[in-house]
């Protein structure tokens, strides 16, 4: 994968100043960066932006690099009149990139005429790096990891490492190290005993460096949810990441509260995420798997084509909906979509999903072809979450299969086993006491 360094440079510094504006409690919208992404290298109208997005203002920028030269030309754009606030042209060296976005964010809160307290202008004058090559290896991380993909992921977490043997004490980056292996245990390319533990020493590094990153608050979140199953911890945790930067983290805590079948609440947070992130297709496909686990299909249906209305090859959404048309036995429907992300994904993504729907839908020859393609993976080293054994298992009524699969699961830790009290795939083994037990064992039984 090639870059320019124009486009890696223009995303870093765009979503850094995004990250240092969600700290002020002073502002009551801050859009993600992920909405503000959709309308990169397009002629746009502030206005129509702003009405779309549903903020007052909105930042307009261009960056021009001419070898160790920076140029970047921003505008402060009130959008209910069209009046320009503020405006400025940068002429900076590539050595002065660490200094750029703590800039661009005081003028910007100086533009809206923000009063700041002293601790939000302590948040504005904090120096994650002086070291420009290390700044601009961590942009080059978060700009690879935003692609959500594997090959992305590696390089991310490479670019990562480069930054941190810059600057060993680069508390950001140990924070995008983390957030890989994240997703990449969540994703199923590792294991979570493999991918997790690796998580938890650079948060612990980040932490240990500066206790007030919001960022490592929500990662060590996210281990204590998705591996330690520490439940009370990992709420907590949340809640402070969302104490030092009230415009982020609604989204993962949306996760948690959805796991701990509190859904009137996970509701209320995804749609707070989806307002701070309106356009970005993860948090719109998020609320739809809020509102399918909460047992509300038809919401999660019409939530899932919004979604696809966004990006039509989606993959993510197009795997729920399948999930989702399984539930009201809908089964041609839900094969049709699962067939869809397997075209989509080139043949490996939608297999998982299909061997639980042939299950379900009497197709046991098919789903047991699909079992056994999963075992040949796993034969040959590659990662397969037991979670996904258990389930096609289920589907079939091999009860005492699905209940092995599940203890390994257990066993392993697996990040897909803390949706086992909320997930209507397992209904039919609901009822059985190992269920009930493994729940227990979970601290998950109400």
């Amino acid at each position: 994968m090639v870059i320019q360094n124009t486009e890696y440079l223009s995303d870093g510094i765009s979503d850094s100043i995004i990250n240092s504006l969600s700290k002020l409690p002073s502002l009551k919208k801050v859009i993600a960066f992920n909405s503000v992404l959709r309308y990169e290298g397009k002629q746009t109208d502030p206005q129509a932006i702003g009405r779309e997005l549903n903020v007052r203002a909105v930042l307009m920028g261009r960056l021009v690099q001419q070898g160790d030269n920076l140029s970047i030309s921003t505008e402060l754009i009130d959008v209910r009149d069209n009046r320009r606030l503020w405006g400025e042209q940068y002429d900076r060296k590539m050595s002065d990139l660490p200094l750029v976005s703590r800039e661009l964010a005081k003028q910007i809160t100086n533009g809206l005429r923000l009063r700041l307290s002293s601790r939000d202008q302590k948040q504005l004058d904090q120096r994650s790096t002086d070291n420009a090559e290390a700044y601009q290896l961590y942009l080059k991380g978060l700009y690879f990891w935003n692609k959500s993909t594997r090959a992305a992921d590696e390089k991310a977490i490479d670019s990562f490492q480069q930054a941190i043997a810059k600057d060993p004490n680069y508390a950001l980056a140990y924070v995008g190290l983390a957030h890989c292996y994240i997703t990449m245990s969540d994703f199923g390319i590792l294991s979570a005993q493999d991918g997790y533990p690796k998580a938890r020493a650079a948060v612990s590094k980040a932490l240990e460096l500066d206790n007030t990153l919001a960022e490592a608050h929500d990662s060590l979140a996210k281990i204590k949810f998705s591996y330690d199953w520490d439940w009370p911890a990992a709420e907590q945790e949340y809640r402070r990441a969302m104490e030092l930067s009230p415009n982020s983290g609604h989204g993962w805590y949306s996760e948690y509260l959805s796991a701990m079948g509190r859904h009137d609440q996970a509701i209320a947070e995804s749609k707070l995420a989806l307002e701070l992130n309106p356009l970005s297709l993860r948090t719109n496909a998020a609320l739809g798997w809020t509102l399918f686990v909460a047992r509300q299909y038809d919401r999660a249906i019409e939530q899932e084509q919004k979604t696809i209305e966004l990006e039509p090859n989606f993959i993510k959404s197009h795997r729920r909906l399948g999930l989702i048309y399984e539930q009201k036995r809908m089964y041609p429907e839900a094969i049709a979509e699962f067939e869809k992300v397997k075209e989509l994904s080139h043949g490996e993504g939608g297999a998982l999903a299909l061997g639980h729907v042939y299950a379900v839908a009497g197709r046991r020859d098919e789903a047991s072809k699909i079992l056994d393609e999963l075992r040949r993976k796993k034969s040959q080293g590659e990662y397969v979450s037991p979670y996904w054994f258990a389930m096609i298992y289920t589907g079939l009524g091999a009860n005492d299969q699905a209940f092995e699969w599940l203890e390994q699961a257990y066993k392993e830790h697996d990040a897909e086993l803390i949706a086992l009290k909320v997930d209507p795939r397992f209904d039919p083994i609901r009822s059985d006491s190992r269920f009930a037990d493994l729940l227990r064992r979970m601290n998950l039984a109400t």
